[in-house]
């Protein structure tokens, strides 16, 4: 009976160590908590627009820190778009960094938790990031924490964050060379071979290298499109993609597929 007992522990920790080396970040919940909220729709957004699911769920889960960030959390802009003319951004905004949590405060109820000698208040920057908040709330700093709990609003400003970057920014008339580079490319691509294209590693990586780690693109950063990389890989962001779209699995089952 010890054994058997052994045995199955040594297998159990085998596949630990297997499932950690294939894709060491699924094992983190904030990461999982992130992906199950908009893997579907950056799939779907992708295909209507032909643009790579993986490497967009990548740069959402860098530029929001997997939707850890205080500006991300109030505006539901997870991929940290810049305005257009008309867009409410979110303005200057005067919170708490808790010491103890580590983190920026936002939520009332959550504050109000806190000792006051954990807090440390100062105003935060103007972020020049969209506020995809609805109306009345977007560019104010009321009602900071709606999105957190309304998850249908949450899911609505992450769609929309998800269409601008579709629409407004990897387009033939974007101000951005990079951006319009980028769109010619992957419509050659497509026309060459066909839209499955979008769903390989090669494609992702290059779109991320194009996008950035240069002056005038989505971030001059040079460690960027490194970030991102890693990303794609360690999270398996491809084959997720792919498990969803092409074996029909659910968001539950691609992530435990390794």
């Amino acid at each position: 009976m010890k054994r058997i007992l052994l045995t199955l522990i040594i297998i159990y920790l085998n596949q630990l160590y297997l499932y950690a080396n294939s894709y060491p970040y699924r094992k983190y919940p904030h990461v999982k908590e992130f992906y199950s909220e908009i893997t579907i729709n950056a799939i779907v957004m992708s295909k209507k627009y032909n643009l790579p699911a993986a490497s967009i769920l990548a740069i959402a889960g860098l530029e929001s820190g997997y939707g850890s960030g205080y500006v991300s959390q109030i505006t539901g802009n997870i991929l940290s778009l810049g305005t257009f003319k008309s867009d409410k951004e979110l303005p200057i905004v005067y919170l708490p960094y808790s010491t103890i949590r580590k983190q920026v405060l936002f939520d009332p109820n959550e504050i109000e938790k806190q000792s006051k000698n954990d807090l440390e208040w100062k105003k935060r920057p103007q972020s020049y990031k969209r506020d995809y908040r609805p109306f009345p709330h977007a560019g104010t700093t009321t009602n900071l924490e709606l999105l957190k709990y309304d998850k249908n609003l949450k899911e609505e400003a992450n769609i929309a964050c998800l269409n601008d970057f579709a629409t407004r920014w990897i387009v033939y008339n974007s101000n951005i060379k990079v951006f319009r580079n980028t769109r010619i490319w992957l419509d050659k691509l497509i026309k060459k071979n066909n839209n499955k294209i979008l769903f390989s590693m090669n494609t992702n990586i290059n779109f991320i290298d194009k996008i950035g780690g240069i002056p005038h693109s989505f971030n001059y950063r040079k460690t960027w499109p490194k970030k991102a990389k890693q990303i794609i890989k360690k999270v398996g962001l491809v084959q997720l993609i792919n498990d969803i779209e092409y074996k029909k699995m659910s968001f539950n089952e691609a992530w435990r597929n390794k």
